[in-house]
């Protein structure tokens, strides 16, 4: 493999891996989360790991594509920035949700989070189709995951 290849992948996949690390381990499924109303159309807790895991990975395989596929250094930065910004809003929503316990707070960032994502695929989609469509099925799951996290709010409101 040509270097060119090589330290993309490693970035990525060490960014991804620590992004999903980090989330794992701020979410706390104990008994503060366990007595929360739910909707109805809740999926088992058994899914989001498996979700997530495949959200990762092709969030990797966008990320590590749409560097490439780069056209100038200042393209390959913003697609770098855009990423570390949206692993950090992610890291952020499991904090504010489970840590401090505050689903109306994750409410509004998950939106932001939501935003980000449009954003990459806005950004990455000029150069590669290919990058923007892989991030599309994550622009889905965080989309229902607010949904979700709205419901939790109705359902359990108020907070703090």
């Amino acid at each position: 493999m040509k270097p060119t290849i090589i330290i993309p992948v490693v970035v990525a996949t060490i960014a991804a891996l620590c992004v999903a690390a980090l989330g794992a381990t701020v979410t706390d499924l104990g008994p503060w989360y366990q007595g929360l109303a739910k909707p109805g159309w809740n999926p088992p807790d058994v899914v989001f790991p498996m979700g997530w895991t495949l959200i990762y990975a092709l969030i990797t395989v966008a990320g590590i594509t749409a560097w490439r596929a780069a056209r100038t250094a200042a393209e390959a930065e913003w697609v770098i920035g855009l990423f570390a910004l949206n692993g950090f809003l992610n890291i952020s929503w499991s904090i504010l949700f489970f840590r401090l316990q505050r689903p109306d707070w994750a409410f509004f960032e998950v939106i932001v989070l939501w935003l980000s994502i449009l954003a990459m695929i806005l950004y990455c989609g000029r150069f590669s189709k290919k990058a923007a469509l892989l991030l599309v099925p994550y622009l889905v799951w965080v989309g229902f995951a607010g949904a979700l996290n709205w419901a939790v709010v109705e359902l359990n409101a108020p907070f703090g």
